[in-house]
């Protein structure tokens, strides 16, 4: 229902901050009578003020408009401002304006209705329906207002339709903030101490002005209400955008385009919204773009990731995620960033219970192939591919880098093959690293995102993969090779007889049945004596890797026996989490969390130099996990290592070195070989118009620059440790 004021005639002078009127004067009779004549009003002209300075302030640029309440205007003068191709003279024209402050250098032109907003300098307005902002406005943050009830705060229910696992929303959000939150539901301590820490953050009065920051441009556009707009943002053609922060900047301007709604949620630095995209409650982190279409609801996206023509609801999304296609569709699901959603790809697809509680867990490199479909709840290990399929019941996939693929029907083991990506797509894997890192155009990089294939996270996934194939062969051991189950009698012993079917056979025909990896039928595990090598190598070429890198660090040539010593030193964790894309040891999270509940991190400020602390030691860290992993492998400290050893580990990265730069351009060659893809070129000429030439691909270049200083570097990194053996 409406509700009606009646005014008095009487003026009110109204009393303003200091801030606001330095160097701003009241109007002279003279400026007032020629506003008038250029079909200006105002309620009371005491109000408006005017820059103080000679020759900043000229009537003739302010025309047919209306000023209620106060009004303070900066400098306006001769003057062009130009964005593309719209250029305006400086100046307000055709405007209402209440209770604003404008800035220096100002278009405000064809503004129906402007409240309560403090405007930058070099702002460009034009064609503008509505721009107000409420004195208890948020700008997308989830907090309350002096005396607002709980119901008024906005929450982001991330990983769980019925919002069991929401988040507030606050304008620093990163995506590791965000699990952190949705992640310790259990700890009733740590989540009061989130939403107290968020509450601080910001101001309770009810005094909140609107904000648009310098160099701001906005056409053509419907309602702006209640928000912040940062410096350089470019708006054009938005139909709504209500209760949201925009952060932009000159290094980093965020664009949002024609018919774009945004409701309740903040835009991070550098994203571009276009072409009728709808968010509501949502997070959208640094260089991000949404487009064609797509409604994110209920949703954080990490940094660098892209959505178009899709739906994302009740998403928590790591950084690097892709969806391009009308037909995909997620919902309720954290995934751990580097994903890939194919068309057709249903993830979430329906409920197994009698609550919309169902989640879906992936962790990085999570691709779904073309028209497939998942149920709640399932989870999946990093870098998992699944081929086209309707996948009928709960998952469980425990092999990380692995190709899975749907049974015949509903009663049918899925099919599963570990460490396929090492088998038979090695290119993409090893380009993965170099192609994250090219795409990351974050001019500031607030939490630093592993997008290293090979790390400590996946290793420890590999590392339970690899005891999952030896407990599954141990329980099929019977039927591979009796002779070694005759005079078995522990569990211990049986474990070990595995391992050394592993090690020794060279059946690769077998296969093994893993039931906890599908609800009630399971799932058929083919080539898992490949898979067992394949990971083993990788964990060593990882670990190899991971200490040449040290070496280089520090200046070393080679590891010595003092060298493994001091890296000794270096605390040991051996339990690692992805957190919104930085990798870190479980126990530095678990500290996070203490000190937050202690109050000895008070702020997110705060929470984000903790994630920066870690990071300053990852490499050290990842050094000392690398010495672990050797170990474990071979079953024995790295001091008591033959050369025997050494030569083994030795031969095993380096043939993998060679097989990756191999296999990445074989992967490529076949572009410009195989009769397939070039039967559609008539010429040489023509391909080489359309695709380039092998010789010219950077990635290539680099692979193989890279391949062979780390074979250099290999041939000298344990000639200080073998001369000791």
């Amino acid at each position: 229902m409406t509700v009606i004021t009646y005014l008095s005639k009487e003026k009110n002078k109204i009393d303003l901050p200091k801030e606001i009127l330095k160097g701003k004067r009241n109007l002279s009779e003279n400026e007032v009578s020629r506003l008038i004549e250029l079909r200006n009003s105002s309620e009371d002209w005491s109000n408006v003020y005017v820059s103080e300075k000679d020759g900043e302030f000229n009537p003739e640029y302010i025309r047919d408009t209306r000023f209620e309440g106060f009004v303070v205007i900066g400098r306006i003068c001769p003057a062009k401002l130009k964005y593309h191709d719209l250029e305006l003279e400086t100046g307000i024209i055709n405007c209402l304006v209440r209770n604003s402050v404008i800035g220096n250098d100002c278009v405000v032109r064809n503004v129906s209705y402007l409240e309560n907003y403090r405007l930058g300098d070099r702002v460009l307005l034009f064609n503008i329906q509505e721009l107000s902002c409420t004195q208890h406005s948020k700008f997308g943050n989830g907090i309350l207002k002096e005396g607002e009830p709980e119901e008024n705060r906005i929450w982001i229910g991330v990983g769980n339709e019925n919002n069991g696992r929401s988040v507030l929303p606050f304008e620093s959000m990163i995506a590791s903030d965000a699990y952190l939150w949705s992640k310790y539901r259990g700890d009733s301590e740590l989540m009061n101490r989130f939403v107290e820490i968020t509450e601080n953050s910001f101001s309770k009065a009810k005094d909140t002005f609107g904000i648009i920051e310098n160099d701001v441009v906005i056409k053509n556009t419907t309602l702006l209400k209640d928000v912040k707009i940062c410096s350089c943002t470019y708006i054009k053609g938005a139909f709504k955008i209500k209760n949201v922060t925009i952060l932009s900047s000159e290094d980093e301007p965020s664009q949002v385009g024609e018919g774009v709604e945004l409701v309740n949620g903040i835009v991070g630095y550098g994203s571009h919204i276009f072409y009728q995209a709808v968010a509501i409650r949502f997070i959208l982190g640094r260089n991000c773009q949404l487009k064609y279409g797509a409604r994110l609801i209920n949703s954080v996206l990490g940094d660098n990731s892209t959505v178009s023509c899709c739906e994302l609801l009740n998403n928590l999304i790591f950084p690097f995620h892709e969806q391009h296609h009308n037909s995909s569709f997620l919902i309720a699901t954290t995934v751990m960033g580097q994903s890939n959603i194919a068309a057709g790809a249903t993830i979430g697809s329906n409920h197994n219970s009698r609550s919309p509680d169902g989640e879906i867990i992936a962790g990085r490199g999570f691709w779904p192939g073309l028209c497939t479909d998942f149920k709640h709840n399932s989870r999946f290990a990093s870098f998992v591919l699944s081929s086209k399929g309707s996948y009928k019941r709960e998952l469980d996939i425990q092999y990380p880098f692995s190709l899975i693929s749907a049974g015949d029907d509903i009663e049918s083991p899925i099919h599963i093959l570990p460490a396929w990506w090492f088998m038979y797509n090695m290119f993409a894997i090893i380009r993965n690293k170099y192609k994250f890192s090219k795409r990351d155009k974050r001019a500031v990089k607030v939490q630093i995102i592993e997008n290293d294939p090979f790390a400590p996270d996946t290793m420890e996934e590999i590392g339970k993969a690899i005891r999952r194939i030896i407990e599954l062969t141990a329980g099929q051991l019977s039927q591979l090779d009796v002779s070694r189950t005759e005079t078995i009698s522990s569990q211990e012993e049986l474990f070990q007889a595995a391992k050394d079917y592993l090690h020794t056979t060279s059946n690769d025909k077998f296969t093994l049945f893993d039931l906890q990896a599908q609800k009630k039928v399971g799932a058929i595990i083919y080539k898992p004596l490949k898979a067992y090598k394949a990971y083993r190598q990788v964990c060593k070429y990882f670990a190899v890797r991971t200490l040449i890198d040290f070496c280089r660090r520090n200046s070393l040539v080679a590891l010595e026996e003092i060298i493994v010593s001091e890296i000794k030193l270096i605390p040991l964790y051996i339990d690692w989490m992805n957190v919104g894309g930085q990798v870190m040891p479980k126990e530095k999270v678990q500290e996070l969390c203490s000190l937050i509940k202690e109050g000895k991190v008070k702020d997110w400020d705060s929470v984000h130099a903790f994630y920066a602390d870690v990071q300053k030691y990852y490499e050290d860290y990842k050094s000392r996990y690398a010495i672990y992993l050797l170990e474990k492998l071979y079953s024995r400290s790295i001091e008591k290592f033959d050369s025997e050893i050494f030569e083994d580990i030795l031969e095993d990265v380096s043939k993998m070195a060679e097989t990756m730069l191999k296999f990445s351009i074989e992967s490529r060659e076949k572009d410009f070989t195989d009769y397939y893809r070039c039967m559609t070129y008539e010429s040489k000429e023509e391909m080489t118009a359309v695709l380039g030439t092998l010789e010219d691909n950077d990635f290539l270049k680099v692979l193989s620059k890279d391949t062979a200083a780390f074979k250099k570097d290999l041939a000298n990194l344990f000639r200080g440790l073998v001369k000791k053996n």
